[in-house]
């Protein structure tokens, strides 16, 4: 495989270029064939490298080039493959292909089919290249990629102001945190010499824990992680994303680009477990942002807002599974997370689809029997996020609470909580949606259907995942092996051996998984009371709330505070610098310079009249300056 891996990340980039050029005149057919044909090339291939590495133990470690090479400072262009980027491959090019076959169905008709497909080419090329890379500068360069086709593909349909404002929000908060990143990077240039993965981390674990560089360049990453992973204060772009068509939103903000700030640190592990007070900041950001996200989705009536917010609430289980030293238990919730947020996206895709564009949830309702496959398919993602086994979601958050549980009984709780919340409004999603009777229009009653094979068959082939791929990480307490845990053990080992390995009784255990499975289900049960019982529907947005109700439904003003306290003071300022220090000042004196000697000459050019005797009588007045001024001086 060492000769074939630039192929995995050139295919994609390839389809790009294809599709980019021929977007015009390419049939569409072969658009959406080609580009989804080089994602499933890639995904072979990445087959491939994983089966390498499992049979030799053995990372792939390949230079293409050397790079950038200045004194003592070498960057060679190289990509490696271990038991942690081998997974993500899979993950990438596996969920990518699916995505990327559902997308001709859905987009079958919008005019930008060619454009759309080869930004979807072009993202997974970038984010290939990030998980790919040997050292911190290539997984910079995918990074921002996927910040780029972020932006492009949010703000697809930018004839839509408020789409074109999401695109941009996204893309300056992703800014914000990747400056901390790339600063991140020049501390570790500068404290390690290189920046290569191997090099950095067999330094740094000789290192004192808790030494100051070391918590300088984890926070200093972290930043880099909150924008991307859209964490408590960076997170608010993420909700507005779904802006883009819903493919884009199970591509990129469920299933690959938002987890890259997981990676980064699961990827540098080391160097977070000898910084516990980064770790201690991870974690209390993490709980927060479950519980703020969790909360505002509750009363939320778009369907892909819900799911947005329950995105940024799972990512924060991510984070506080990094932040209690769990990078396997983040890792596998990673992957689970994978598996059934993008079929929710895409069920709700479909339901979208079904009901001509609606996403109001008000504006559905008894939908089962029209869409039996994208009912079906949802439940089960539905069941796996709330934790209910023995779906996917289950193993993974119970494995992130029993180690939060050890770490801190307080954050436990709170973890708990959110598993609640998760419950209730992912539930309270789909009795709206195909419970009791549809509400919406009598035409758009008339056209319900279920998808076509294109959209149905991902979403059945991610159901089957979502209901099976939790058994990668089964428990010692319920008879397993935990095939993850052993699975990522070399790329932890430095960790491993600095902080041991975590036990827990089984007894202990059991019980942890009870509270978290007992809370989901009683939520469900309240939702059920509530949405199909009492048959209670969301207010219509003209009638008020109770408070606490509105403060969750407005998302608690975040916008509008950061509207407030940020943008409007730095727009004044803007304005301050633009009409006085740059026209009045810089300009003012630039202008003065070159105005004062053209008015200077126009003054001194009235005097030459050619009238001898003007210029007799100016002679006179010299001549009665000078023997003044001589008179005074002597």
């Amino acid at each position: 495989m060492d000769k074939y891996l630039w192929l995995i990340p050139l295919l994609p980039l390839a389809g790009f270029v294809i599709n980019g050029l021929g977007r015009n005149t390419l049939p569409k057919s072969i658009i959406g064939g080609l580009a989804s044909l080089m994602v499933l090339l890639s995904f072979a291939l990445s087959v491939g490298a994983f089966l390498q590495v499992k049979s030799t133990g053995a990372p792939i470690n390949v230079t293409l080039f050397d790079w950038v090479k200045v004194g003592d400072l070498h960057i060679p262009f190289g990509f490696l493959i271990d038991q942690l980027s081998a997974i993500m491959l899979l993950i990438i090019t596996g969920i990518g292909f699916l995505i990327h076959l559902y997308s001709i169905g859905y987009m079958s008709h919008d005019e930008g089919f060619g454009k759309f497909f080869a930004y979807l080419n072009l993202f997974v090329f970038f984010m290939l290249l990030l998980v790919l890379g040997s050292n911190y500068v290539i997984m910079f360069i995918g990074w921002e990629g996927v910040g780029l086709c972020s932006y492009l593909l949010i703000g697809f349909w930018y004839g839509n102001a408020t789409y074109a404002d999401a695109a941009k929000k996204a893309f300056v908060m992703n800014r914000i945190g990747d400056l901390g990143f790339l600063i991140g990077v020049f501390v570790i240039m500068k404290t390690f010499g290189s920046i290569e993965y191997t090099k950095v981390f067999a330094h740094a674990a000789n290192m004192k824990s808790g030494d100051a560089t070391i918590m300088l360049i984890t926070l200093l990453l972290f930043v880099g992680a909150t924008g991307k992973s859209a964490q408590i204060p960076l997170f608010t772009w993420l909700p507005d994303a779904m802006a883009g068509p819903t493919p884009v939103s199970a591509l990129i903000h469920a299933a690959t680009m938002v987890t890259a700030g997981i990676y980064m640190i699961a990827r540098s592990n080391i160097l977070f477990t000898l910084a516990p007070v980064t770790q201690h900041v991870i974690a209390i950001i993490g709980v927060a942002t479950i519980l703020l996200a969790a909360i505002i989705a509750l009363t939320q009536t778009d369907i892909k807002k819900v799911l947005a917010y329950s995105t940024v609430s799972q990512l924060g289980y991510m984070f506080l599974a990094l932040g209690v030293g769990a990078y396997t238990g983040a890792f596998f919730h990673v992957l689970t997370h994978a598996f059934f947020k993008a079929l929710l996206f895409l069920g709700a895709g479909s339901v979208i689809h079904a009901v001509s564009g609606e996403q109001d949830m008000r504006n559905m309702g008894g939908l089962k029997g029209k869409l039996p496959v994208t009912f079906i398919t949802m439940l089960i993602g539905t069941i796996a996020i709330a934790g209910i086994p023995p779906f996917a979601g289950f193993f993974s958050k119970d494995e992130i609470l029993a180690h939060t549980y050890m770490h801190s009984p307080i954050l436990y709780i709170l973890g708990v909580l959110g598993a609640m919340f998760t419950s209730f409004y992912m539930f309270r999603l789909m009795y709206l949606t195909f419970w009791g009777k549809f509400r919406g229009t009598h035409e758009q009653e008339h056209h319900l259907h279920e998808s076509p094979p294109s959209m149905t068959i991902p979403l059945i082939v991610l159901a089957v995942l979502s209901t099976v791929g939790g058994f990668m990480g089964v428990p010692e307490a319920l008879g397993g092996h935990h095939w993850l845990e052993h699975w990522l053990e070399p790329v932890m080992s430095k960790s491993s051996a600095l902080t041991g390995k975590m036990f827990i009784a089984h007894n202990t255990e059991f019980m942890l998984m009870g509270v978290s499975v007992g809370v989901a289900v009683l939520a469900l049960i309240y939702a059920y009371v509530k949405y199909v019982k009492q048959a209670d529907i969301p207010v219509a947005d003209t009638e008020e709330r109770p408070a606490l109700v509105k403060l969750s439904y407005n998302k608690f003003y975040i916008d509008e505070i950061y509207d407030a306290i940020v943008r409007r003071p730095l727009d004044a300022l803007s304005d301050f610098l633009f009409k006085v220090v740059d026209k009045l000042g810089i300009d003012g004196l630039v202008n003065g310079l070159g105005q004062a000697p053209c008015e200077a000459g126009r003054g001194l050019r009235l005097l030459q009249t050619g009238n001898v005797g003007f210029y007799l009588f100016m002679m006179v007045i010299g001549i009665i300056g000078v023997l003044v001024y001589s008179l005074i001086k002597f």
